[in-house]
C-alpha cells in the first residue's frame, strides 16, 4: 500500500476551480448571439453635499424621452428601453431592450423639488435633502454637577 501525504489546501484548489468553471460558464458568452441576453443596468455614482443627495447614472445612446424617471423619499426607481438601430448586425456588444433599476437612498430627501439634467448620455438627478435631514448644529447644556 502507498502512503499519500494529505494536503488541505488541495481540497481548496480544487473547490475554487469549480467554482470558478461554473462562474465561466454563466457569465461569460460563449457566442454572439448571447451577448445581447444579459441584463443591463444603468451605473450609479452616488454622493452629497450638504443640501443634497447628486446621483448621475451613465444612460448612453438614449434620448430623455425613452427614460422614465420616478422619485419617492428614499428611493430612485429609473426604467426605459434601448431601442435596435440596426438588425442587419452580425456581431454586435450593444444591449437593446428594456431595463430598470431602483436606487435606495441614503437619507430622505424632497422629492417634489428634484432638478434632472441629461446630457451626453449622463442624467444628473440633484435629490435636496429633507429639512429633518440636514445636518442640525444643537448646543448641548452640561451642567457642572
Amino acid at each position: 500500500m502507498r502512503l499519500v501525504r494529505y494536503n488541505p489546501w488541495r481540497e481548496i484548489d480544487t473547490l475554487q476551480s469549480q467554482l470558478n468553471r461554473l462562474f465561466d460558464d454563466t457569465l461569460v458568452p460563449t457566442t454572439w448571439r448571447d451577448f445581447g441576453s444579459f441584463p443591463k443596468v444603468p451605473r450609479a455614482e452616488l454622493s452629497e453635499t450638504e443640501a443634497a443627495i447628486i446621483l448621475k447614472l451613465e444612460v448612453p445612446g438614449m434620448e430623455a424621452k425613452d427614460l422614465n424617471v420616478e422619485v419617492t423619499e428614499d428611493t430612485v426607481f429609473i426604467s426605459g428601453e434601448r431601442q435596435e438601430e440596426n438588425k442587419d448586425n452580425t456581431h454586435s456588444e450593444f444591449h437593446y431592450g428594456k431595463f430598470h433599476r431602483v436606487i435606495p437612498l441614503p437619507k430622505r430627501i424632497q422629492n417634489t423639488n428634484v432638478t434632472a439634467e441629461y446630457k451626453d448620455g449622463v442624467l444628473n438627478l440633484t435629490l435636496p435633502f429633507r429639512e429633518e435631514e440636514k445636518n442640525k448644529v444643537v448646543k448641548v447644556n452640561l451642567d457642572a454637577a
